[in-house]
C-alpha cells in the first residue's frame, strides 16, 4: 500500500541504489521474510504491508484515527519538553509508525520499519509507538538511512516502547546516513512484570551528529538488555548511550557496547539505578581506537538506592596489538586479512535471545562496516 507520495517519487523508490541503501540497514524485499513491513519518507507513509496474525501495523496518524486510547500512549514515556527536539516533534505534522502485537501472539519473524530521509536539508519529525500485549513476543528491525546524494538532513525519531505483563520485545536499529546528517532519537521503554526488552543498535557510514540515551523502567522480574555496535568514521561525532532503572523487585538489566574510533569522536554512556530490593544490573563497555584523530570517552554509571542490589561495570579502551597481528600472520594471513579478523572478533557480540534472522542483519552490518575501516 502506497500512500501521501507521488507516483514518481514511488518508482524513485525502486532504483537499484535505494534498494541498495535499503538492504543496508536489514530492510528486505521478501514478504515471505518479514511479518509486517512500514516505510516512511520525509514526513509521510510510503508503504504498510502485514502478512501475519497476530500483529498490527499503521502509520501512528492512522493508529490516532482509529484507537482513541493511543493517545494515552503518547508522551508516556519520554517527556514532550524533554529538549528543544521532543518539542520541536510535537507538531501537527508529525509521522510515525505504530506497531503492536496482540495478547498471546508469538510474532517471531522481524516486523520492519524504515525511516528514510529523501529530502536535502529537511529534518524529518518521526514519532513511533510500539506495544507487546500481554503474554505476547514481538521482533522488530528498524532501519533508518538516507537517499543517495541527501548529505544534509536532520532526523529527529521519538519512540515510545511498551511491554506488558510476560510479553517480549526485542527492537534491533540499523543506521546508515550520510557525512552532514544529524540524527537526534529520543526513546524509552516501560517494561511491565516478568516482560523482556531488548534494544539492538548498529551505526555504519559517517554521520554528522548522533546523539541519544534511550531509558528502560523495567518493573518486577523485568529484564532489560542494551548491546550496540558503533564506528566512528572522521568528522562523526557519536554521543550515546543507554540507562535502566531496576523499580521492580528481582528485575535485571545489562548495557554492552563495542564501539571504534576511525578518527570520529564517540561519548560511550551507561547508566544503571537500582531502585528495588534483589536488583542485577552489569554495564560493559570497550572501545578500539584505530587512528590517532578522534576519541572515545566512556561515561559509565551505577547508582543505588536500595542496600541489597548487585551492580557491576567495566571499560576499556586500547587499539589493536601488534602482537595479535603478528602472530595472525605468521598463520599465513596477510595483515589486512589478521586486522579485519581482529576487527570482527571485537565487534561480535552474543547478542541473547534474538532470532537467527537477526542475527543474519546484524552479521551483514558488522561486515559492511568492516570491509569501509580496511
Amino acid at each position: 500500500m502506497s500512500e501521501g507520495i507521488s507516483e514518481s517519487e514511488q518508482l524513485e523508490i525502486d532504483k537499484p541504489e535505494v534498494k541498495k541503501r535499503l538492504e543496508s540497514v536489514g530492510i528486505e524485499f521478501d514478504p515471505t521474510k518479514r511479518a509486517a513491513t512500514f516505510m516512511q519518507v520525509d514526513q509521510e507513509t510510503a508503504k504498510v504491508s502485514s502478512f501475519m496474525e497476530g500483529v498490527e501495523i499503521m502509520s501512528i496518524r492512522d493508529a490516532l484515527e482509529k484507537y482513541d486510547w493511543v493517545k494515552d500512549y503518547f508522551w508516556k514515556v519520554v517527556r514532550r519538553d524533554q529538549d528543544a527536539f521532543t518539542r520541536e516533534a510535537d507538531s501537527e505534522d508529525v509521522n510515525g509508525y505504530f506497531i503492536r502485537s496482540l495478547p498471546g501472539h508469538k510474532v517471531e519473524i522481524p516486523v520492519e520499519a524504515c525511516l528514510y530521509l529523501r529530502k536535502a536539508k529537511s529534518r524529518q519529525k518521526v514519532h513511533n509507538i510500539i506495544i507487546a500485549e500481554e503474554n505476547s513476543e514481538l521482533n522488530i528491525i528498524s532501519g533508518c538511512t538516507s537517499h543517495p546524494g541527501v548529505s544534509s538532513g536532520m532526523h529527529i525519531g521519538i519512540s515510545e516502547f511498551f511491554v506488558k505483563k510476560n510479553a517480549k520485545l526485542t527492537f534491533s536499529m540499523i543506521h546508515s546516513w550520510e557525512s552532514d546528517i544529524e540524527v537526534r532519537p529520543r526513546s524509552a521503554a516501560l517494561i511491565e512484570e516478568n516482560g523482556v526488552f531488548i534494544s539492538n543498535y548498529v551505526l555504519m557510514n559517517p554521520v554528522k551528529l548522533v546523539q541519544m540515551y534511550p531509558t528502560a523502567y523495567i518493573g518486577d522480574n523485568g529484564t532489560a538488555i542494551f548491546s550496540s555496535i558503533i564506528v566512528a568514521l572522521e568528522n562523526s561525532v557519536v554521543d550515546s548511550g543507554s540507562r535502566a532503572v531496576l523499580k521492580g523487585e528481582n528485575s535485571s538489566a545489562e548495557i554492552i557496547s563495542r564501539t571504534i574510533s576511525k578518527g570520529g569522536d564517540i561519548i560511550a554512556r551507561g547508566h544503571i539505578i537500582g531502585e528495588a530490593p534483589e536488583v542485577k544490573g552489569h554495564l560493559e563497555c570497550r572501545g578500539l581506537m584505530l587512528s590517532e584523530n578522534g576519541k572515545i570517552h566512556a561515561i559509565p554509571e551505577l547508582e543505588a538506592k536500595y542496600p541489597n542490589v548487585d551492580l557491576s561495570h567495566e571499560a576499556a579502551i586500547g587499539k589493536i596489538a601488534e602482537e595479535e597481528i603478528f602472530y595472525l600472520q605468521s598463520r599465513g594471513l596477510t595483515k589486512d586479512e589478521a586486522t579485519a579478523a581482529i576487527i570482527r572478533g571485537f565487534l561480535e557480540l552474543d547478542i541473547k535471545g534474538i532470532p537467527e534472522v537477526l542475527k543474519k542483519e546484524i552479521d551483514r552490518a558488522i561486515s559492511l562496516v568492516e570491509s569501509d575501516l580496511l
